[in-house]
């Protein structure tokens, strides 16, 4: 004969912990696993010689992982690299002026851009193995802009495999119209209270840092 278990028994007990520990790890795996179809974004930014993603060259390129921390997106760490223009390739003055790179000064240390997005590349896919996504979405200011020269790099440089999502992106621009109603980084920014230097701006590394914590701010007060 089966013993009835009373309110409160040992078995119950047990049984509500497991439901609590189901409920602790589906919200832990939530964020980045599932918030975006186990893609994993990633800030990206590129400073060029132009606009034209065949003939100018890319001149600084800087991703800026994201993290999840106690349910929430977070800017993770920044990866930098100064490139050195392709043989071939066109860099007008007037993005040298805009950018304020300077080919030439000695503390620039540039690389081949394949080295360079072989480089990151390898970043991004460590990340993306720690949080079990299937691939990378690259989420930029203007995005198409960052991504038309990224896929004309990994053309030009013969490279195989990219973990980027093939179309697909992420771009602050559209999340800034939802949230403040503005298109401009800085205006962004200031709508949302993120300190905002323009004397830092349109340099790759300050850019990504700064579209990543907009990107969160964004995302994190949408629930899902």
């Amino acid at each position: 004969m089966y013993k009835r278990q009373t309110k409160g028994s040992i078995p119950e007990k047990e049984s509500l912990l497991v439901t609590q520990l189901q409920i602790q790890n589906y919200k832990k795996n939530l964020v980045l696993k599932n918030r975006f179809r186990k893609y994993l974004p990633v800030v990206v930014d590129i400073e060029t010689g132009g606009f034209d993603p065949v003939v100018n060259a890319i001149l600084e390129i800087a991703i800026t992982l994201i993290e999840e921390k106690e349910n929430k997106f977070v800017p993770g760490e920044t990866f930098r690299h100064h490139i050195q223009p392709f043989e071939g390739s066109i860099v007008e003055k007037e993005s040298l002026e805009f950018t304020k790179i300077k080919l030439d000064h000695p503390l620039r240390k540039a690389v081949l851009e394949k080295d360079a997005l072989q480089d990151l590349f390898k970043t991004i896919n460590k990340a993306r193995n720690k949080y079990e996504c299937s691939r990378a979405i690259l989420v930029g200011h203007n995005a198409h802009f960052d991504k038309s020269f990224l896929d004309a790099s990994v053309i030009r440089n013969n490279i195989k495999k990219t973990p980027f999502h093939k179309f697909s992106v992420i771009d602050t621009v559209s999340l800034g119209v939802l949230a403040t109603g503005q298109t401009v980084l800085a205006r962004i920014c200031e709508k949302l209270s993120i300190e905002y230097d323009n004397d830092e701006a349109h340099s790759a590394a300050y850019d990504t840092k700064v579209t990543a914590e907009v990107f969160c701010k964004i995302i994190n007060n949408f629930d899902f």
